[in-house]
This record gives C-alpha cells, sequence and structure tokens, in this order.
C-alpha cells in the first residue's frame, strides 16, 4: 500500500522548505504570489491533502476560476471568455479553461464529470444549461458559480432577454414593409429547456402576432449549428413558390448561411429577401448584415466581477441583465 504524502514531499517537489509550505498555506500574505503557485501545484500534484481550511485559505490567494464554454464551436462564446480573461488578469486570476463542444444539450457532460472539488475557487459557466443533477452538484460542493446567458434558480446569472432580441427583429421586419416572415434556429439535443434560441423565437413569434402575422409552423427551421447546414435549411424555406421575403437566424453564422442560400438561389438580398441574425461578431460586420448586437464581452467581464463579489462576501443572487441593441446594415 503506497504511504500517504506528506508535507516534506511537497517541499521537496516546489523546491521550498517545509516552514514555507506552512506559510504558503496558513499564512498566505506572507509569501509570494510564485511561491503559493508552486506549493499548490506540488499539493495538486501530489494528492497531498491539508485541512480544507488550509487549502482555501492558499487558494484564495492564487484565486483560481474555471471556465466551462463552447468557446471552440461558438463566435460569440469566445468574445464572453475574452471579456473573462480581461477581467481575470486585472485581478490576478488563474484561468482554468474546460471546452464543451455543443450548446445545445440539456446540461454539460463536464460538469458531472469534472474534478473541482479543492482544486477552484469558483466557476463560470457560459451558454451551457444546467440541469437539477448538476445544479445540486455545485450547490453541494458548496462552489461559488455564475452563469453566463442562462438561468437557473439559486445560482448568479449574468444575461440579455432573448425574447426581447426577437421582438426588436420582428418590429424591425414588420416596418420594413414585410408579410412573409420565417425563422431558423439551432437544433436541440432535449427540450427539458428552453434554449436562447427558442426564447427568441418566442419574441419574434408574440411580435408578429401582435402586428397581424402570425408565424406559421411550416415556415420555422430547426437544423444544426454551422453555415453548411443552415444553407440547406434555408434554401428549402426560399425555394417554395411563396417563400418567406424575411427571415430571422438565430445567430450571425446560421444568417450567414440564410445569406448564401439567396445567393445561390439568385434572391436580392434584401430586396428578395431580408436576412437578420443575432450577435454582431466579426462574420456579421463582414457580411453587412443586419443584427441583434449582444454585450458579449461586458457580460463576460460582469460575471467575473460578480464571482469575485461571492469569493469575498458570499450573499444574496443576483441576476444582472444587460441590454441588446438592433444594428442595421445592408441585408434588411
Amino acid at each position: 500500500m503506497p504511504r500517504s504524502k506528506t508535507i516534506y514531499d511537497v517541499a521537496t517537489l516546489a523546491g521550498v522548505s517545509i516552514s514555507t509550505v506552512s506559510l504558503a498555506l496558513n499564512a498566505p500574505t506572507r509569501v509570494s504570489t510564485e511561491t503559493r503557485r508552486k506549493v499548490l501545484e506540488a499539493v495538486d500534484a501530489l494528492g497531498f491533502v491539508p485541512k480544507p481550511e488550509a487549502v482555501a485559505r492558499a487558494r484564495r490567494g492564487v484565486g483560481r476560476v474555471g471556465v466551462i464554454a463552447p468557446y471552440t464551436s461558438y463566435p460569440s462564446v469566445a468574445r464572453r471568455l475574452n471579456g473573462i480573461l480581461h477581467a481575470g488578469s486585472q485581478h490576478e486570476q488563474e484561468i482554468v479553461l474546460f471546452d464543451q463542444e455543443s450548446a445545445a444539450q440539456t446540461t454539460s457532460p463536464l460538469l458531472s464529470s469534472l474534478p473541482i472539488t479543492g482544486r477552484l475557487d469558483g466557476l463560470i459557466v457560459v451558454s451551457l444549461p444546467l440541469d437539477e443533477a448538476a445544479a445540486r452538484r455545485l450547490t453541494d460542493l458548496r462552489l461559488p458559480t455564475v452563469l453566463i446567458d442562462t438561468h437557473y434558480s439559486g445560482f448568479d446569472s449574468v444575461s440579455t432577454s432573448d425574447s426581447t432580441g426577437g421582438r426588436l427583429v420582428a418590429e424591425h421586419l414588420v416596418a420594413r414593409g414585410h408579410h412573409r416572415f420565417s425563422f431558423l434556429g439551432e437544433t436541440q439535443q432535449s427540450l427539458l429547456y428552453v434554449s436562447p434560441a427558442q426564447q427568441r423565437l418566442a419574441g419574434y413569434r408574440a411580435a408578429l402576432s401582435e402586428a397581424g402575422y402570425p408565424l406559421s409552423e411550416n415556415n420555422v427551421r430547426f437544423t444544426a449549428h454551422g453555415i453548411g447546414p443552415a444553407f440547406e435549411a434555408a434554401r428549402h424555406l426560399l425555394s417554395i413558390e411563396q417563400h418567406p421575403t424575411a427571415i430571422f437566424a438565430s445567430s450571425d453564422t446560421l444568417a450567414a448561411g440564410a445569406l448564401k442560400a439567396a445567393h445561390d438561389l439568385g434572391l436580392a438580398v434584401p430586396g428578395g429577401v431580408a436576412i437578420v441574425g443575432f450577435d454582431d461578431g466579426e462574420l456579421a460586420e463582414a457580411l453587412n448584415l443586419t443584427t441583434v448586437r449582444q454585450p458579449l464581452e461586458e457580460s463576460g467581464r460582469a460575471a467575473m466581477e460578480r464571482l469575485l463579489q461571492q469569493l469575498d462576501q458570499p450573499g444574496t443572487v443576483r441576476e444582472v441583465a444587460l441590454g441588446l441593441e438592433l444594428i442595421l446594415r445592408g441585408t434588411s
């Protein structure tokens, strides 16, 4: 049976004295940030188990925050991450990234398997919905957590009103004189939660109905994330005889696919069909795409600031709401 690791092993691996290890764990302000980091890395590597309160004190000195997000799949999420990283660097936070392939699932598999006990001070979950099991695990671990672009009772969150974004688009297209409308969103793997795309559709549909233009289910399409799948879905919509004259896509990526389909069919944009996206990233600017601008970097910064507040003074749950803006360009 292997022997348990001791403070002597930690000191040897970290290249410091035993007294320095003790100071780093019990009086972290009395050692440098770099020394604390070395000691904690040695603690993690060896699986050394000091008193929990000692690790907590030391980790507060280092500041290790986990971020779970589908940032390699969605440009908008990558921009939120930029805001998190910027805010974290200003407060000497170490950011540990965990990539989730898709936001279209009920919850992130990472949340049920991530070895977060004792290794993170806090967690930011970006554009990934929680289910009951994941929420319970985070609560049981007493891990301070902030959600971005999603909500769950009892958790801090930073978000925008997706339904308001849908309303902005509908009101704009109605004002432009359109009468035949459609919606293009990302297919979900589960309907156990209400996704941002569904909320955008709900706001869009409600505003159209109030204006006297009920949205037909035949003109609502859900497809996989990506320009290619969106191209196929939009091409089908635009190939019928009485095709929609306006398409609202729930992301700029899907809107790019719709724009490609319109060009492929020889439809003028916006004369033959108007197209509006959501996010306002570099893609929208490059395509001269009308879109709904989200405060993406700002949401990342706000989430990090809120998490730091939680770490310093745990207290009341807060939901931070940020505004949206319709950006008018050449596709509508």
